[in-house]
């Protein structure tokens, strides 16, 4: 019989990876979470016999917002303890597993807490010596127009769809300024009631072909017609960005973040396996 604790972890386990009830996981998926189980438990064990899990403190109040937080995932009680009852465990026995939980969650951020603090030197090292990492890439700020292909739709075959984004590039060419206006009124895309936007993009987030165009097009261009899997578009480039170097004033706060992450994980890791095995 699985204990409560490791009942408690596969439920867990199998929604944060999967985003399922453990029940619902294919073979692979469930030997996968049963081989982290065992070794969350042993490490949970581990850190539950140190001292410093000794000293903590746990309000009741934490334990029931980590409860509600869980019950509010459910539509109703009844959901709830079935899919407890499910995973093997009861509302009594899932309490004890959210308390352990949470004081092993208080110990990890003690420990972490004794990580070295990140200097400015550091900061400014890191940066140096990871300088493509700041790099930008160029940027455009784009518009589309959609026209969607479908033959057995009155009014949408190939060559209707053809004709109608041709009046509409004809009468572009004449007032490009009207390009959010004309998206507005016969675009097939839900950004037509944006204009047409597709935001600021780097390379690789459109569709292959249109990636290829809108990117050959000068600031204020506007594309011939260009065929992807959804249908014919009309593109139209507002702003070029170019690449550029993220600046140590811009990158400062975000690099100290990640340093100050690393070594908190560094940390929590060294003390984790400084911990008595038996």
């Amino acid at each position: 019989m699985i204990d409560p604790l490791s009942s408690w972890l596969v439920l867990k386990l199998a929604r944060e990876f999967y985003g399922k009830a453990p029940e619902a996981l294919d073979a692979a998926e469930r030997e996968h979470v049963a081989s982290i189980v065992l070794k969350q438990a042993e490490i949970e064990r581990r850190i539950l016999a140190s001292i410093e899990a000794a000293s903590v403190m746990l309000s009741q109040t934490a334990i029931d917002h980590a409860l509600a937080e869980i019950r509010a995932r459910y539509e109703s009680e009844d959901e709830y303890r079935a899919d407890l009852a499910r995973a093997g465990l009861s509302p009594t026995s899932l309490r004890s597993a959210i308390e352990r939980d949470l004081i092993v969650e208080a110990v990890l951020e003690r420990v972490a807490a004794r990580a070295p603090a990140v200097s400015d030197t550091d900061v400014e090292i890191f940066y140096l010596e990871n300088r493509i990492k700041f790099v930008k890439p160029e940027t455009r700020k784009l518009r589309h127009i959609l026209v969607t292909i479908n033959e057995t739709l009155r009014g949408s075959t190939r060559g209707q769809a053809a004709a109608k984004i041709a009046a509409i590039r004809t009468r572009l060419v004449k007032e490009p300024a009207r390009f959010a206006d004309q998206a507005l009124k016969h675009s097939e895309c839900p950004t037509a009631l944006n204009g047409g936007a597709l935001g600021t993009l780097p390379r690789g987030k459109l569709y292959s072909e249109l990636d290829a165009v809108a990117f050959a097009l000068p600031e204020g261009g506007l594309s011939e017609v260009v065929e992807s899997p959804l249908g014919l578009h009309l593109l139209f480039c507002e702003r070029i960005d170019p690449p550029r170097v993220v600046s140590l004033a811009e990158a400062r706060e975000k690099v100290r973040a990640h340093l100050e992450e690393k070594r908190r994980h560094a940390a929590q890791k060294a003390w984790i396996i400084a911990l008595p095995s038996g």
